[in-house]
């Protein structure tokens, strides 16, 4: 088939190495503008150019899909099928009505749930057991289309954001050579989504700080879903004022009750407002990250210290 690629995120990559594997004929791959990264904020190709790239692909980065240009562009393609993974960008119509069998999109939730920008994230952060991956039928709402493939998978009481997409990432991606067979031969309709929607917001700075007033389990599940990025965060005490300290991994302790925000004991057990958990894995401003004696070793957390 002669297909449009159009994601962004490392999240997007397996499903591109999947088509272009499965011999699919990739005329274009749509990805975000290089966006400034690292100290010297060098413009840094999105991991989907940058392995597009690789593979001689050509490569289309338009600020807007809205543009009149850009439209008019992806309209010459004379694409079979657009296959959408993570893009972050709305299309419109005119760009959803251009190939001659549509545009598709890979998304990471059982739909209805979890529509929206951060699927994975918010599932974590609402504790739930299992989520999924879906091909969709693009339409103008928001993830609103007939599902026409998908598979469940279970979140590990252990997972975090990254692990959690990765698994996904590679079972999405097979996904994929099945769903666009049967839409060639025209063997597959869809099938309208059922239930009450749920919106995966962006996630904002301001919520990715930790209160320990909250239960245990809502905490872990906090942590979990924002490691590693932005990182649920809070702050400790220092010789020089409060430092800000991510926490990016955790398990709920059965063990240990104390004020919310109190340091319980000499690796990390911190108090709740039910219970108490533990931090596996934090990473104080500016340096790497560390286990809790690495971070211990360098910075001073007495019994009895409490955590804003």
């Amino acid at each position: 088939m002669r297909l449009a690629f159009m994601g962004t995120p490392d999240f997007a990559v397996p499903s591109l190495a999947e088509l272009i594997a499965s011999g699919h004929d990739i005329v274009a791959v749509y990805s975000q503008p290089p966006r400034p990264k690292g100290r010297g904020q060098k413009l840094t190709p999105s991991p989907v150019q940058a392995f597009a790239e690789t593979m001689g692909l050509p490569v289309f980065t338009p600020a807007s899909m809205k543009a009149d240009e850009a439209i008019g562009t992806f309209r010459s393609l004379d694409l079979d099928a657009a296959c959408v993974v993570a893009y972050g960008q709305i299309l419109k119509p005119e760009v959803l009505e251009a190939p001659q069998l549509g545009c598709f999109n890979l998304h990471g939730s059982l739909l209805p749930r979890w529509r929206g920008a951060a699927p994975i994230q918010r599932a974590i952060m609402a504790g739930d057991r299992q989520t999924g991956v879906q091909i969709m039928r693009m339409s103008e709402g928001l993830d609103e289309g007939d599902i026409l493939l998908g598979e469940v998978l279970p979140i590990q009481p252990d997972d975090t954001a990254a692990t959690l997409a990765d698994r996904m990432a590679t079972t999405g991606a097979s996904l994929w050579t099945r769903a666009l067979a049967a839409i060639e031969r025209g063997a597959i309709t869809g099938t309208p989504q059922a239930g009450e929607p749920t919106y995966a917001r962006k996630i904002t700075p301001a919520e990715a700080r930790i209160d320990w007033s909250r239960s245990a389990g809502e905490i872990d599940c906090h942590i979990r879903g924002l490691s590693p990025f932005p990182g649920a965060w809070f702050e400790a005490p220092g010789p020089d004022g409060p430092v800000r300290v991510k926490a990016l991994l955790s398990r709920v302790s059965l063990k240990g009750q104390g004020a919310p925000g109190e340091v319980l004991d000499d690796d990390l057990l911190i108090g709740t407002g039910d219970g108490a958990v533990r931090l596996l894995r934090v990473q104080r401003e500016g340096k790497a990250q560390a286990s809790p004696a690495d971070f211990l070793n360098g910075f001073a957390l007495p019994v009895g210290t409490v955590l804003g």
